[in-house]
């Protein structure tokens, strides 16, 4: 018998107290449904069904079996029976009375091969022979149950009763349970919710997307495209590059009798600055037109769509480039963003602020908001260059100096007579400092002149006539002193003139009439980058923006359930693990304020309520030992019991940990050092899943009002749905959409705990002492006695499967065949399946009551007095009477 790999949710019915609810097809339809609904799943193809029941209610409940093996899908109804108990003593009016355990009668609508039951007579949950316990311990059956509801174990404990005579076994088992406490785990789910989440910083410490190299090639292009394009954004010869040219071409000729003026005839002769100031003027009338210019085109450029604006550029002579492809799978390119940098281990908020940061480096500037900018290239401006028209060198070169010093030296080798030869040096420089500074004169001002050369020659002369006046050199040598030192003075004066004039230029605006030309035509470039792509780049911003809100919001709902639950008060009630509030039902951060989601108040679908062991994550401890009790709301068809409140002076969790029975060990941890952020990625893994439907709807252009409200039903659901998961699989249990290329790590870092034990555990020898018989010592008289007829289960989770082979390698145990690698559940262990002898189940055919009926066709006749028994025959045989179905 083989199965889908798809498997779902298993859904338990306990028919020992809920048999009376489920007396029509929709009766058990609802109760189905109301389990996977609080699961959050949907109803599944192939449904899985586990069945709790006695021995004597395989008979008594005919027509909740008739119910359940008819149940409607589309594929097939798989239904796993566990019995507890014994069976009865005798055949109803039967004349020879058998002991407890002596037979196991069955209807006929259990024989199908979708069919299987596990026959546990006693629980066995002792530790001690003083103890007394149930043969249906509530506390062991919670395991049993729990262990069975993990879809991998169900499927194969179904497949090999399937092989197995009548495909009835007696169980035996040996489990080890690793998990965390209730508090620990819970922590953890708060603490990798705020993780997941992020702190909300409130956009004060600003963010750097990395380099436009690393992001997907469709947001790369775009960030590339608008903040690197060429600047051939002039058409040739067009009003745009003619206005440049001629202004630029004006400049050269300015630059040119720049030259002219710095060179020593430029001293001389008053032609050269006439020459260069007329030139100037010139060049300002140039600059003039080309920034009017500028302000048509950014003034143009701020309305209108991209097209038109791009019409009114080039007929002013400006070119945009054409977008291509460039706006092409921007939605697939900000699924990736996000993909690569929830990988990175950023948070929720973090990645948020990424895609702002994005919307702001690709969105368009309209050239309205770039005319501000042409005040920084306004005539104004061009004079604020300078401080005044007229401006000396910062600082007098070392050269001229020196130069100055040692002509008045060489000058001043004189004495006696000839002692006033030695000014002459001095004499020149300050006639030219009054020359030249007449030369640059412009109305009643002149330029200032550096008095450094003229004091350099002054001190030279003084020391050329004190060390002539010590030395006495002859007549010649003074003669030649002189010459050289006019020489020398020569040289000064030229570099002195060049930097003078220089600055005399700059100070007229030569050098900010060049500054001006290139920052408005940078201006124009940016302009022009601006327009490139500015639909598909506005496009992307707007996306951007709406994924940074989405993933705000989902922060936010990451942070309602992150707030710890208020405790309920003493002595209140339970209606499921989680208290009187389901979780599953709770309003989250992202729905609409106000809306309130109803709730029946009906736990008929939580099985686990009835069972489990340990406390909701609401602090509410439930009684792990509480036997089910009666139905507490009568008219409800759809209730199942509730376990007993919890009392004040209740076992502390610990204690009732270690109140286990004898075939399961609890190994309990206290969190390893990847605890949180496992859950954290697994939560960012879950949330990329829940948002695949919008990134679709971005690709699409559609990510309106509706896609966000529906993307944030699918984020509360998932967020909901990880809870549910982590609270009843456990944390070693991978999610139900873990991140493909990240493994899972080991159980040392999520539980604290060895896999040693797991290794160990499942490598035992098939003996008599590797499993506890389920059986009580009446129905082991009824087991095959061949050692080859049982069937054994070997299973773990497969997130130890690593750690598990590697422990066997290391040990030079060889691996056990067929092993189980379950994807949920929190335990591991052994099963043994124990067929039964033959003839010790009877499968009978159900006979037609005097006026009544079994048939679920017609629920109406049939006689509940005797909870719907009709009468039976024997191995499928008919024992008069009326005929029967």
């Amino acid at each position: 018998m083989t199965f889908p790999e798809s498997t779902t949710a298993v859904v338990h019915i306990d028919l020992r107290t809920g048999a009376a609810a489920l007396t029509t097809a929709q009766a058990v339809r609802d109760r189905v449904a109301e389990q996977l609904g609080r699961a959050g799943l949907p109803e599944p193809d192939h449904p899985l069904l586990l069945v709790t029941d006695t021995p004597a209610g395989l008979t008594g409940h005919q027509l909740q079996y008739e119910l359940l093996s008819n149940y409607r899908a589309v594929g097939d109804t798989r239904i796993l029976v566990l019995l507890v108990g014994s069976s009865p003593g005798s055949y109803a009016g039967g004349e020879e009375a058998y002991g407890p355990d002596r037979r196991l009668v069955r209807p006929a609508t259990l024989r199908a091969s979708t069919i299987g039951l596990v026959w546990a007579g006693d629980l066995r949950s002792a530790r001690t022979a003083l103890e007394r316990p149930e043969p249906d311990d509530p506390a062991s059956l919670a395991v049993l149950v729990d262990l069975l509801s993990v879809p991998d174990v169900f499927v194969r404990v179904l497949e090999d009763l399937g092989g197995l005579p009548d495909s009835v076994a007696a169980p035996g088992v040996q489990l080890l349970e690793q998990d965390l406490p209730p508090e620990v785990r819970d922590r953890a789910w708060r603490d990798a919710l705020s993780r997941f989440a992020g702190e909300d910083g409130g956009g004060a410490s600003p963010v750097t997307l990395p380099p436009a190299a690393r992001l997907p090639e469709p947001l790369g292009a775009l960030v590339s495209g608008r903040e690197g394009r060429p600047h051939g954004h002039r058409q040739p010869n067009g009003p745009a590059d003619l206005a440049h040219r001629t202004c630029a071409e004006s400049l050269d000729r300015v630059d040119d009798d720049l030259v002219a003026l710095r060179a020593l005839p430029g001293l001389l002769s008053p032609a050269r600055r006439e020459a260069l100031e007329s030139d100037l003027d010139q060049a300002r009338g140039y600059l003039d037109e080309f920034r009017a210019l500028v302000e048509r085109a950014l003034q143009g450029s701020g309305s209108g769509a991209a097209a038109e604006a791009a019409a009114r550029l080039g007929a002013l002579g400006l070119r945009v480039p054409p977008a291509e492809s460039a706006g092409e799978r921007v939605g697939e390119g900000l699924r990736e963003l996000a993909r690569t940098l929830l990988d990175e281990g950023l948070a929720l908020r973090s990645v948020a602020q990424h895609f702002t940061a994005l919307a702001g480096r690709v969105e368009p500037v309209p050239g309205t908001a770039l005319l501000h900018r042409l005040d920084d290239h306004s005539e104004e401006a061009v004079h604020r260059g300078s401080a005044t028209e007229y401006a000396a060198p910062p600082r007098t070169p070392a050269a001229p100096l020196v130069l100055a010093g040692a002509a008045g030296a060489l000058g001043g080798l004189w004495q006696g007579a000839l002692l006033p030869l030695a000014l002459v040096v001095p004499v020149v420089f300050v006639a030219v400092a009054v020359w030249g500074a007449r030369r640059l004169r412009t109305g009643r001002r002149t330029a200032r002149w550096t008095v450094g050369p003229r004091v350099a020659a002054v001190a030279g002369a003084v020391a050329g006539a004190a060390a002539a006046y010590a030395t006495a050199p002859p007549a010649w040598l003074g003669v030649t002193g002189l010459l050289a030192g006019l020489g020398l003075t020569a040289e000064a004066v030229r570099r002195l003139w060049r930097g003078v004039a220089t600055s005399w230029a700059a100070g007229r605006g030569t050098t900010a009439l060049r500054t001006a030309l290139d920052g408005l035509d940078a201006l124009l470039a940016e302009l022009v980058r601006e327009h490139w792509a500015a639909e598909e780049r506005l496009y992307c911003a707007d996306a951007a923006r709406s994924v940074a809100g989405m993933l705000r919001a989902t922060a936010a709902a990451a942070d309602a359930q992150a707030v710890p639950e208020p405790a309920a008060p003493a002595g209140a009630s339970a209606s499921g693990p989680y208290g009187d509030e389901d979780w599953l039902s709770a309003p989250s951060a992202l729905e609409d304020p106000g809306a309130e989601t109803a709730h029946d108040g009906a736990d008929d679908g939580d099985w686990a309520a009835a069972y489990t062991w340990e406390s909701g994550p609401s602090g509410d401890r439930d009684d792990p030992y509480a036997a089910p009790a009666p139905d507490p709301v009568p008219d409800n068809p759809f209730a199942t019991p509730a376990p007993k409140a919890a009392s004040t002076d209740a076992a502390p969790w610990e204690e009732t940990a270690a109140r286990t029975p004898r075939w399961l060990d609890r190994e309990i941890g206290e969190g390893g050092p990847d605890l949180v952020a496992t859950l954290a990625g697994d939560l960012r893994a879950t949330v990329m899943v829940a948002m695949k439907p919008y990134w679709g709807a971005v690709e699409r252009g559609q990510a309106g009002a509706l896609a966000v409200r529906r993307t944030e039903e699918r984020v509360r659901d998932v967020l909901s749905d990880a809870r549910h998961h982590l609270w009843h699989n456990g944390v070693l249990a991978p999610p139900r959409h873990p991140a493909e290329h990240r493994a899972r790590t080991s159980a040392a870092g999520l539980l604290g705990t060895d896999s040693l034990r797991v290794a160990e555990l499942m490598g035992r020898d098939t003996d008599g002492q590797a499993v506890v018989q389920l059986s009580s010592p009446e129905q082991g008289s009824l087991l095959s006695r061949d050692p080859e007829a049982a069937r054994w289960i070997r299973f773990a989770p497969r997130t130890l499967q690593g750690e598990v082979e590697t422990a066997w390698h290391k040990s030079g145990s060889p691996p056990p065949d067929g092993a189980l690698w379950t994807s949920s559940g929190r335990y591991a262990g052994l099963i043994r399946l124990t067929p039964l002898r033959m003839g010790v189940v009877d499968t009978v055919l159900p006979r037609q009551s005097r006026g009544g009926s079994t048939r679920p066709d017609h629920p109406d006749d049939t006689d509940h007095t005797d909870g719907a028994r009709g009468t039976y025959s024997s191995a499928g045989t008919e024992t008069g009477g009326d005929e029967g179905w």
